[in-house]
């Protein structure tokens, strides 16, 4: 279906005129209804939603969702700073982390939240002072998700201390004097409410052993519909019995438990368009394909290559002109020199090449890439072949475009280099 998802055809104009291509542009009133549609995810005793940045950490998209009420879960100290520069308060952050930098050290006694991830984690810690308050992250043993590398729960995961270790954790926590108070678990993408029901109540057995825990997260993950044909996930039904759980388990400890969750591919992946120009036409003949060259690839969206993940493509004539050409199977490559550039792979394999069946593409046409919002900008194969970074732009909320990230330079590129 070649439907533009929220741009119009003169958005598109007004996007190649004033921030050329390829250009990221963002839906503000998708933004901030995804946003609103995490607050009310079904909880039992208290709700506070994190933002998982690292599927987008432009300042723009930040603000947007702090004044939506959404505090933030980062991954590393740079996305903390980068933060708190967006308005963020340290009190509203939460920082799980595979690098436990010294830096670390000063975000915490600035009032970020903390969740260690491994054994080691926890005496490295403990060394830098006693008594402090913590949250613990763990693999519950299971995971969900599309592919290997969307999973992060279950053996194959390095994410969080493993299950079966909870009594080395406990002791540590004693032995250096740490005060669990929340705990932490995660396990990827996915639909399922019968696999986040399970995993909810092994994440409440990890709680029984703590009674010091006033927190549960149980992180993010849930499964975005890009193509007409996947299933999204709905967080009705899945957090519905979540709540009867933690009721069910209050009744049995006395305790109230606060609910957190970590939405990041659910509130940025359909919010925003790729935009790109179709550069190049080529064929290798009645046994090969016909490709679509663009102005982008691999530089801004990486999904396609590494996961074999689908994103819906529209192709718009330039100057909205043979509105009805002819559809055709075609191939969508990207602009480096790179055989894995490739838009339209089969769907979980990066390594085949698969057609869509698209208007007939020319040089100058609009090729739009949809569901870019997520894991996108930020997870890209950033400057190879030497390109720059695309630009980033917001539709507000009045239908006007604005810029959130101008294009990088070439002195930017270079900036950093030095001769010995």
């Amino acid at each position: 279906m070649n439907t533009l998802r929220f741009l119009t055809p003169e958005d598109l104009d007004q996007i190649r005129m004033d921030f050329e291509t390829p250009s990221f542009v963002y839906d503000e009133a998708t933004l901030r209804a995804n946003a609103r549609a995490v607050m009310e995810f079904p909880n039992a005793f208290g709700l506070f939603p994190r933002y998982a940045m690292k599927a987008a950490p432009t300042s723009a998209i930040l603000r947007i969702f702090n004044e939506e009420g959404l505090g933030i879960d980062a991954s590393s100290v740079f996305e903390v700073e980068r933060a708190v520069r967006s308005g963020f308060g340290t009190e509203s952050i939460s920082l799980s982390t595979q690098e436990l930098s010294e830096d670390f050290r000063y975000w915490i006694h600035d009032g970020v939240k903390t969740n260690l991830c491994s054994l080691h984690q926890i005496h490295k810690f403990g060394q830098w002072g006693k008594g402090e308050s913590i949250g613990l992250r763990f693999n519950p043993g299971v995971g969900s998700g599309g592919t290997n590398r969307t999973n992060v729960g279950g053996p194959s995961s390095s994410f969080g201390i493993w299950k079966d270790d909870l009594d080395k954790a406990r002791d540590l926590c004693k032995e250096y004097d740490l005060k669990v108070e929340r705990i932490h678990t995660h396990i990827g993408s996915g639909s399922d409410p019968e696999v986040w029901k399970r995993v909810a109540a092994m994440s409440l057995d990890l709680v029984r052993a703590f009674p010091t825990v006033k927190t549960l997260n149980l992180g993010g993950g849930y499964k975005v519909a890009r193509m007409p044909d996947e299933q999204a996930t709905d967080l009705l039904a899945i957090g519905e019995p979540v709540r009867l759980l933690f009721e069910q388990f209050e009744k049995e400890t006395g305790r109230e438990l606060t609910l957190e969750i970590e939405p990041g591919t659910f509130l940025l992946a359909n919010a925003c368009s790729l935009v790109t120009t179709v550069q190049d036409v080529t064929s290798t003949g009645n046994e090969g394909y016909r490709f679509l060259k663009l102005d982008a690839g691999m530089t801004e969206i990486l999904r396609p290559s590494l996961y074999g993940a689908q994103h819906p493509i529209v192709l718009v004539p330039e100057g909205g002109q043979d509105k009805f050409r002819e559809e055709l199977d075609q191939v969508v490559v990207g602009h480096c020199c790179e055989s894995g550039d490739l838009l339209t792979p089969a769907p979980g394999d990066p390594e085949a090449i698969m057609t869509r069946k698209l208007p007939r593409g020319e040089i100058g046409d609009f090729c739009v890439i949809e569901g870019a919002g997520a894991y996108c900008s930020s997870m890209s194969a950033k400057n190879y072949n030497s390109f720059p970074e695309a630009a980033e732009v917001l539709r507000k909320l009045d239908g006007s475009l604005a810029f959130i990230r101008k294009r990088q330079t070439f002195d930017q590129i270079i900036e950093n280099e030095a001769v010995p």
